[in-house]
C-alpha cells in the first residue's frame, strides 16, 4: 500500500497480475485490483501484539471448536479480474464458513468473519482506513485495527462509523465472537 497503483505499473508493466501469478511470485506483498503493492516486514512489536491477540483468540476458540485462526499475513482472495488478494495480520474464519478439516493450500476464497490488522510505522491512517473497508466491502464481518504505538483499537462494522477504544475499554468478538471479551490493554502486554 506504500506506493500508488500508477508507479507499481510502470515498475512491474501495465498487466494486471493473477491470484495464481501472485502466489509464485518471491516478493512478499499484497495484490489490490492486479496491482502488486510491496509489504514490508515489520518489528517485534507488532508480532508480540500480534501473538497476544493470537493467544486470546485462541483461549476462547480452541476449547469450543468455534473455527479457524490464521496468521502471518495468509491470502485472501477478495476479488477477481483484476485480482485482490490480501493478507490479514490475524483472520478468524468459523467452522460454518470454513469447515474444521478444510485444507486450502493456496487463498481462501471466502472470506474470514473477522480481520485483524495490527498497524506497522510505514502504514497511514488513509492507508489502514481504506484497507479496513476494503475487507467490508469484500464480505469481512468485523475488522480490528489495531494501533501499538497509542494502543488503542479501531473496530470497523458494516454500515457503521469506526468506534475507537483505548486501554481501559473492553473489546468484544460482537455477534462474530461472542464469547470474546477482553480489556484493550491485554492486547498490549509484554
Amino acid at each position: 500500500m506504500a506506493t500508488t497503483q500508477e508507479a507499481l505499473r510502470t515498475t512491474l508493466g501495465t498487466e494486471p497480475i493473477t491470484a495464481e501469478q501472485l502466489m509464485e511470485m518471491d516478493e512478499r506483498g499484497e495484490l489490490i485490483r492486479g496491482v502488486f503493492c510491496p509489504t514490508m516486514i515489520p518489528g517485534i512489536q507488532h508480532g508480540q501484539v500480534m501473538a497476544n491477540i493470537t493467544m486470546l483468540l485462541g483461549l476462547v476458540m480452541s476449547p469450543n471448536k468455534l473455527g479457524t485462526i490464521v496468521t502471518a499475513n495468509a491470502g485472501v482472495l477478495l476479488g477477481r479480474n483484476p485480482d485482490t488478494v490480501l493478507g490479514p495480520d490475524i483472520s478468524y474464519f468459523s467452522r460454518e464458513r470454513l469447515p474444521l478439516e478444510t485444507e486450502i493450500r493456496g487463498y481462501a476464497e471466502v472470506p474470514p468473519e473477522l480481520v485483524v490488522e495490527v498497524v506497522s510505522p510505514s502504514d497511514t491512517p488513509r492507508e489502514v482506513a481504506g484497507k479496513a473497508n476494503m475487507w467490508l466491502v469484500g464480505g469481512v464481518q468485523l475488522v480490528w485495527v489495531v494501533w501499538p504505538e497509542t494502543k488503542m483499537v479501531e473496530i470497523y462494522r458494516p454500515d457503521n462509523q469506526p468506534e475507537t477504544l483505548r486501554e481501559a475499554d473492553t473489546l468484544t468478538g460482537g455477534e462474530v465472537l461472542p464469547h470474546f471479551t477482553v480489556t484493550v490493554a491485554d492486547i498490549f502486554e509484554n
